[in-house]
């Protein structure tokens, strides 16, 4: 039988859960420790955020938050790769990202409280024409594809990057995102966050695909599995897909296995369906350790200057959780007066009651 079409999915991954290189040589780019360990600090800086985060969820000063413990590597490296003036479509959960390209702590935290103004991003950091914070599950993937169809239409040097988990890359939006990229040749890095649960649904049970990257070769993409527990590995699939989609040669999708190291959400109990065996063997696998290994066995990190690096951090993260505390609620119009340019009068009259009855409340 004559065969129509054949592919295959390469795997790319450099560090092993011991911190011991592994197959090929690391990139050159990469290769130097001491260009690793400001990353490793902005893991750590994450993963101290993210344990305050929740803390401040179970003690009533935030709302439901998402935690991103065990895809900082994910998340870093996603985020140090892209560039000035690329843009990111966030879904929920890429903190690490976020805070990369500029966002600060007090903006995860409005938003997590509550208050949309989280989203709109400090103005001279990399992120300010980023999408805001995206709950709906991968309709982002779409608002990626768009701003890179603007970029190739303007002739503009830039990519457009947007994370989904592995129960988002089932969804219509993803699907669509990767066959506009395909059929219009688009700068979209559409990266798939494989951490083996979508929600309480296990990878196995939501997908019949070998694998999660393989779900482009239908749109005609380039498509890559990455170790997504290890830094160095994210870092040079993003940075050959940026280069691709700049060089004119489409959009990618890189699937990052990593796990999922908490509950889904703080709203979320995962003993309830997940085997705390699977979590244990995960932890061992977990990308801090591995890092933290390497760079240690490398002579750039020791016990000492992770302790020193982490009271820094704590004190940092308590400046934005001061911050975001002293942020002043806004007015109940403000949920109307960004909506439309010209209000129906339906909703006008909405805006009138909402305010009457908070003057009411407050005497």
């Amino acid at each position: 039988m004559t065969v129509a079409a054949q592919f295959q999915i390469d795997f790319l991954q450099y560090l092993d859960a011991d911190g011991q290189r592994v197959g090929q040589a690391a990139p050159s780019a990469f290769a130097d420790p001491q260009l690793l360990l400001p990353l490793f600090k902005q893991m750590l800086a994450a993963r101290v955020f993210d344990a305050k985060a929740v803390a401040l969820q179970r003690t009533g000063k935030l709302g439901t938050y998402p935690s991103a413990l065990g895809h900082e590597a994910t998340h870093i490296g996603i985020g140090a790769a892209m560039r000035r003036g690329d843009v990111f479509a966030p879904s929920y959960r890429e903190i690490g990202t976020m805070f990369a390209r500029g966002v600060r702590g007090r903006d995860v935290l409005l938003y997590w409280g509550g208050d949309e103004r989280g989203s709109d991003f400090p103005r001279e950091s990399d992120a300010a024409r980023d999408f805001p914070f995206c709950v709906p599950i991968s309709t982002q993937c779409l608002h990626a594809a768009g701003a890179a169809l603007a970029f190739k239409l303007r002739g503009e040097p830039q990519v457009a990057v947007t994370c989904c988990g592995d129960g988002g890359s089932s969804k219509t939006d993803f699907y669509a995102a990767l066959n506009s990229a395909g059929a219009y040749t688009l700068p979209l890095i559409l990266c798939v966050i494989n951490n083996g649960w979508a929600i309480s649904v296990p990878r196995a049970a939501q997908t019949g695909a070998q694998t999660l990257a393989q779900k482009g070769i239908a749109g005609g993409l380039h498509c890559l599995q990455v170790d997504g527990n290890d830094l160095i590995a994210v870092l040079e699939a993003m940075h050959r897909a940026r280069e691709r989609a700049l060089a004119g040669d489409g959009g990618s999708v890189i699937e990052f296995l990593t796990y999922r190291l908490s509950d889904h959400t703080t709203a979320d109990d995962a003993r309830r369906y997940r085997d705390e065996a699977e979590v244990k063997a995960a932890w061992a696998r977990e990308p801090m350790i591995r890092l933290r290994r390497y760079l240690t066995a490398q002579g750039v990190w020791d016990e000492q200057a992770e302790a020193a690096w982490k009271d820094e951090c704590a004190a940092r993260v308590d400046e934005e959780v001061d911050a975001y505390l002293a942020t002043p609620v806004q007015p109940v119009a403000a949920m109307f007066d960004h909506l439309y340019a010209d209000p129906p009068p339906e909703l006008l009259a909405q805006r009138a009651a909402a305010i009457a009855l908070e003057e009411q409340r407050h005497g």
